[in-house]
């Protein structure tokens, strides 16, 4: 743990302080510089919407799909079909969506040839079918300012949710057949409709599960590179922390402002595990109870 964790991050806290050569101490200027720097700010803003949207949607998707794949006559199909993205590694996965999101001179994108089939649908909106929706930040003609995520993001997110899915409905799958049918016989019994008793029985004991489950997609969601470098390189207002860190610290070679991102994703981290751990303790104390 010290030589592993303890001791680089030592260092990159010190080399955040310095400027990008490395050698003149600078203090909290670039931590300044990432929050006032349009593109910069434009980066923590899109991180933090993966981190949001990204966990919300994968647990809620993971549960609904767990939920529904039990007990279906085919599940053991059904699961290794919905798991299969989550086998696929990131980069495959970003551009395998590529193919989907691809716009002109590409005739081969899934997205556009569904809008384009779509009747009545203008053209801002992709009806035309030669949208370019990875390049463009806007919406129906309207374009997001200059600090907020565009449609570009929201559509990388959903590869994400995609790619994590799977793994997710695995967890909650096993998650869920663990608890112990006396419960549910005992909600049956009370009247419970099966809604109920997943609602009131199920979700209360998996309560830790789904507390790791979205600690896990919310630092995957902070650590969010593979995804955005396969697909726009983080370009068009798409980068997220991750990326940018990359970008500026191995091909800018910018190392006091790298640092200061790498030390924001360890920072935005931090309260996460803080609050998984104080869940999962409520969780314990819900269970001996």
């Amino acid at each position: 743990m010290t030589i592993g964790l303890l001791v680089p991050a030592i260092r990159t806290i010190y080399l955040s302080l310095l400027d990008d050569s490395g050698e003149k101490f600078v203090g909290f200027e670039n931590y300044a510089d990432v929050f006032t720097t349009t593109g910069t700010r434009l980066t923590v803003f899109n991180s933090l919407t993966w981190v949001l949207i990204g966990t919300i949607a994968t647990v809620a998707v993971g549960l609904a799909m767990a939920r529904f794949a039990d007990g279906m006559r085919i599940e053991s199909a059904a699961k290794s079909a919905i798991f299969l993205p989550g086998a696929i590694s990131l980069v495959g996965t970003g551009l395998i969506w590529g193919f989907v999101y691809a716009g002109p001179p590409f005739d081969v994108g899934l997205l556009n040839a569904v809008t384009e089939g779509i009747p009545g649908l203008p053209d801002s909106w992709g009806g035309g079918g030669d949208r370019l929706w990875l390049l463009e930040r806007g919406f129906g003609g309207v374009d997001p300012p200059d600090s907020a995520p565009g449609v570009n993001t929201f559509l990388l997110i959903v590869v994400f949710i995609w790619a994590q899915a799977g793994i997710s409905t695995v967890i909650f799958s096993a998650a869920i057949k663990g608890v112990p049918d006396s419960l549910i016989e005992a909600a049956k019994v009370d009247g419970a409709t099966d809604q109920q008793t997943f609602r009131r029985v199920t979700l209360p004991y998996i309560r830790s599960t789904i507390v790791t489950v979205a600690t896990l997609t919310t630092v995957a969601g902070l650590k969010a590179f593979d995804i955005v470098a396969a697909t726009t390189g983080g370009r068009f207002g798409t980068s997220t922390i991750a990326n940018e860190f990359y970008v500026v610290r191995f091909v800018q070679g910018r190392s006091g402002v790298g640092a200061t991102l790498a030390v924001l994703i360890f920072i935005l981290v931090i309260p996460v595990m803080i609050l998984n751990r104080r869940a999962q303790a409520r969780a314990e104390e819900m269970m001996g109870g």
